[in-house]
C-alpha cells in the first residue's frame, strides 16, 4: 500500500462514495416516513368523509337532536357544536393569559433554578393523561357541585397550560438579546422592556401555540365526561350548566344501535377533523409569517 493511500486526503476521498450512498440511503428513509405519515393521515381523512359525507348538511350544525325519533324528522348536533364552542372559549379565557405569564416570569425574570423546576413541571403535565385531568377536576370542582360547562373548561384549561407555556417560552428565546439590552440602555425598566418590546415580537408565536393548544384539545372526551355530559338535547349557552360537546356526542352516538346516529356521530367527527386540519395549517401559516417578520427584522 503506498504512503499516499494512508493520508487524511486520500482517506476521506476513498470514504466519500460511501458517505453520498449513506446520504441518500437516509434521504430515502426520510422521504419513506414523511410518505407513510401522509398515507395514514389520508387514510383516516377518507374513511371519516366517507361514512359521514351523508349526514353533512346545514341541519347538522343548526337542529337539535331528537330523542326517541322515529320519524324523518331533520336533526343535527347544534347543542355540541355550541356547547363545544362555550367550553373551548372558555378554557382559552383560563389558559392562555396564565400560561403567558408564566412563560414570561420563567424566561424574563426567574432565577435558574426556579426555571429548571417549574419547566419540568410543565413537560410532566403535559404528559398526565387527560382521563387523570378529568378525575382531578372531578373530586376537585364537580362533586358538591355538580357538572357544568365551566368544570369542562377548566379541565381543558389544565390540558392546555402547559401547551401555550412551553410554545411562548420558546418564542420568548428566540427574540434577540441586542433587543433588551436597547431597551436597558435607554433607562427603560425590565418590565417595561418586556411587555414593549420582547412580547410584542412573539405574537405570532402565542397565537400558533394557542392554536396548535386549541386544536389538541378540542376532541378530548374523558375530561368532559367527568365535568359534563350529562346533558338535555336543547341548545343552551349558559356556562353554570353542564352542555353538550362534539367529542361526547360522538361517543354517545357511537354507542346508539341506530345507524342514522352513527352516520351523525361520522359526519361530527368529520366536522372536527376539518377544524382541526384548519386550525393547524393556520397556525403554521402564522409560524412561517411571524418567523419571517423577525427574520427581516
Amino acid at each position: 500500500m503506498s504512503a499516499q493511500g494512508l493520508t487524511g486526503p486520500g482517506l476521506r476521498v476513498d470514504r466519500l462514495p460511501r458517505r453520498r450512498r449513506v446520504n441518500r440511503a437516509m434521504e430515502l428513509l426520510a422521504w419513506l416516513a414523511a410518505a407513510i405519515a401522509i398515507a395514514i393521515l389520508a387514510i383516516v381523512v377518507y374513511s371519516v368523509a366517507r361514512r359521514g359525507a351523508s349526514e353533512l348538511n346545514l341541519n347538522l350544525l343548526t337542529k337539535d337532536p331528537i330523542p326517541f325519533s322515529f320519524g324523518n324528522q331533520p336533526q343535527g348536533l347544534a347543542n355540541a357544536f355550541v356547547g363545544t364552542l362555550v367550553i373551548v372559549g372558555i378554557a382559552i379565557l383560563m389558559a392562555l393569559p396564565v400560561g403567558i405569564l408564566v412563560a414570561i416570569y420563567l424566561n424574563e425574570f426567574a432565577p435558574a433554578a426556579i426555571r429548571n423546576g417549574v419547566s419540568m413541571v410543565l413537560d410532566v403535565l403535559n404528559g398526565v393523561p387527560a382521563i387523570v385531568i378529568g378525575i382531578f377536576v372531578y373530586g376537585l370542582i364537580v362533586v358538591g357541585h355538580g357538572q357544568s360547562a365551566i368544570a369542562g373548561s377548566f379541565a381543558l384549561a389544565c390540558l392546555m397550560l402547559p401547551l401555550v407555556a412551553r410554545a411562548t417560552m420558546e418564542v420568548l428565546a428566540l427574540v434577540p438579546n441586542a433587543l433588551r439590552e436597547a431597551g436597558l440602555g435607554l433607562g427603560i425598566p425590565r418590565w417595561r422592556t418586556t411587555l414593549s418590546i420582547v412580547v410584542p415580537q412573539t405574537v405570532g408565536g402565542i397565537v400558533t401555540g394557542t392554536v396548535l393548544a386549541v386544536a389538541r384539545v378540542a376532541g378530548e372526551t374523558a375530561p368532559l365526561l367527568f365535568t359534563t355530559s350529562f346533558v338535555g338535547t336543547q341548545t343552551h349557552w349558559d356556562p353554570h350548566h353542564a352542555l353538550q360537546s362534539v367529542p361526547v356526542a360522538i361517543f354517545e352516538l357511537s354507542e346508539s344501535a341506530d345507524p342514522q346516529d352513527h352516520a351523525r356521530a361520522w359526519a361530527a367527527a368529520l366536522v372536527l377533523l376539518i377544524f382541526i386540519l384548519i386550525a393547524s395549517l393556520g397556525a403554521r401559516w402564522v409560524a412561517t409569517r411571524s418567523r419571517a417578520k423577525m427574520a427581516a427584522r
